[in-house]
C-alpha cells in the first residue's frame, strides 16, 4: 500500500544546500568550522543563551549533560517514564538510577507537583522533559532543585523555539538539550546541542566535547597545545550538518508559523470530534509558547487507537502512536529502576496517536488527514 501522506518528511527551507556546497568547497568538512561557529552564535543571540555546542545528536548531548551533572553509582536522576529512552540512558551510563514520576493530564509533561516526594538523598538532578514543544513547570522546578541543592537538564529535543513565559526552553536550567534529528522542527538529519545555561560548567563543557581535550583552548591560543585532560568522547558534528542546520536555523519563525497554520488546522477541523467527547486535542498553558511541535489526539483505547492507524493507512495516511512507558520497559526491571504507580503515564502511553506533521505538508493534505479521523468516527456512528 502506497502511503501518500507520511509521518515526516525532511525539508529545504532556505541556503541549505548552498551552504553545505560552501563548506565542502571551503576545504573545511569536518567538526567546529565556520558554519559550526555561525550556527552555535545564531542561537546564543537569538534565544539570549548561555555558551551552546553543537553535538552529534540530543543523545549526545544529553549523556554530556549527564557527566557534568557528574552522575555516579548510585546516584538518583529524577525524569519522566514518558519520554524517549536517550533521557534515562544518559543517567544509566554513569550507574545512576532513574527516578521516574508521573506526567500532567494535561501537558503530559512531568507533574511538578510530585517531584519533591521522589526526592533521596541520594538524588543529585531532575530531568524535565518539555513534550511535543510545550513547556513544563519550570518555575516551580528550578525552586524545587534550589532547596535540594540538585541540577535541572532541560530535556527540550522537541522544544528548540518554543518559550515559556518569556524565556525560551533549554535556556532555564543549568543545561539544555535540542534534537535536530530528521523528525524535529528543525533539523539537519541528525545532530543536537548542548546549551550550558551555568557559566561554572562551560570549560569542563568543551573538554568533554572534544574527546576529553583541551582543543579548544589550543585552538584559541590560549595554550601552545592540546592533551588530554579529563573523560569524554567525539561529540562534534561535521560542519557539512552544521551548514545545513544554519540553512535552517535562519528560517526558524517561517518553520514555525507553517507548523503553527497545520496545528490550527488540525484543532479547527477536528474540533466536533472533541466537542462531543470522543477524543482530547493538545493542551497549552497561557504562559507558554508551543513551536507546534506535533499535533495529536487521545482516543478512548487502544483498541480504538489500533482501529484508528488502520484506518487512515487504509487512506495512505501513516499516523505513529508515541513512547512506550521506559518504566514499563524489561531493561527498566532487570537494571532494578525503582517500579512506581504511573496511571497519567500508562494512559496517554496506550490512547495517543500523532498526526502527520512537517513543513511541506498542504492544506489540502491537512483537509485530507482530518476528514479521514472524521470518517472513522462517522463510519462507527459516533458522530
Amino acid at each position: 500500500m502506497t502511503l501518500h501522506i507520511p509521518f515526516n518528511k525532511p525539508c529545504v527551507v532556505g541556503s541549505e544546500l548552498i551552504y553545505v556546497g560552501q563548506a565542502v568547497a571551503g576545504g573545511h568538512a569536518s567538526g567546529d568550522g565556520p558554519f559550526t561557529r555561525r550556527a552555535q552564535k545564531l542561537m546564543e543571540d537569538r534565544f539570549s543563551a548561555g555558551r551552546i555546542l553543537l553535538t552529534t545528536s540530543c543523545t549526545a548531548a544529553l549523556e554530556m549533560a549527564a557527566l557534568l551533572c557528574d552522575l555516579r553509582e548510585g546516584d538518583e536522576v529524577i525524569m519522566p517514564s514518558y519520554t524517549f529512552v536517550s533521557t534515562a540512558n544518559a543517567a544509566v551510563l554513569r550507574g545512576a538510577t532513574p527516578v521516574f514520576v508521573d506526567v500532567r493530564k494535561d501537558t503530559l509533561n512531568i507533574d511538578e507537583r510530585l517531584i519533591e516526594a521522589a526526592i533521596t538523598p541520594r538524588t543529585r538532578a531532575i530531568f524535565p522533559v518539555h513534550y511535543a514543544g510545550v513547556a513544563c513547570e519550570m518555575d516551580e522546578i528550578m525552586a524545587i532543585a534550589q532547596r535540594h541543592d540538585l541540577l535541572v537538564v532541560e530535556d527540550a529535543a522537541q522544544g528548540i523555539f518554543a518559550k515559556y513565559k518569556d524565556h525560551f526552553l533549554g535556556t532555564i536550567g543549568h543545561l539544555g538539550c535540542y534534537s535536530f534529528h530528521e523528525t524535529k522542527n528543525i533539523s539537519c538529519g541528525e545532530g543536537g546541542a548542548l546549551v550550558v545555561n551555568d557559566p561554572r560548567l562551560e570549560k569542563r563543557a568543551e573538554i568533554l566535547r572534544e574527546k576529553g581535550t583541551n582543543r579548544s583552548q589550543f585552538l584559541r591560543g590560549e595554550v601552545d597545545k592540546y592533551t588530554w585532560t579529563d573523560i569524554g568522547s567525539s561529540y562534534v558534528p561535521s560542519d557539512m550538518l552544521a551548514a545545513f542546520l544554519l540553512g535552517q536555523l535562519e528560517n526558524m519563525e517561517k518553520i514555525t508559523a507553517r507548523r503553527s497554520e497545520i496545528y490550527r488546522g488540525y484543532a479547527r477541523m477536528l474540533a466536533p470530534l472533541v466537542e462531543r467527547g470522543l477524543i482530547r486535542t493538545p493542551s497549552l498553558p497561557q504562559h507558554c509558547a508551543t513551536n507546534c511541535h506535533m499535533f495529536y489526539v487521545l482516543v478512548a483505547d487502544i483498541e480504538e487507537r489500533t482501529a484508528l492507524i488502520a484506518h487512515l493507512r487504509q487512506a495512505g495516511i501513516l499516523a505513529v502512536f508515541h513512547y512506550v512507558p521506559l518504566h514499563s520497559s524489561p531493561f527498566a526491571r532487570s537494571f532494578g529502576v525503582p517500579q512506581a504507580s504511573l496511571p497519567e503515564t500508562d494512559d496517554a502511553s496506550s490512547r495517543l496517536l500523532r498526526l502527520p506533521m512537517y513543513f511541506d505538508l498542504t492544506d489540502r493534505q491537512v483537509a485530507e488527514v482530518a476528514d479521514s479521523v472524521l470518517e472513522f468516527y462517522r463510519n462507527r456512528g459516533r458522530l
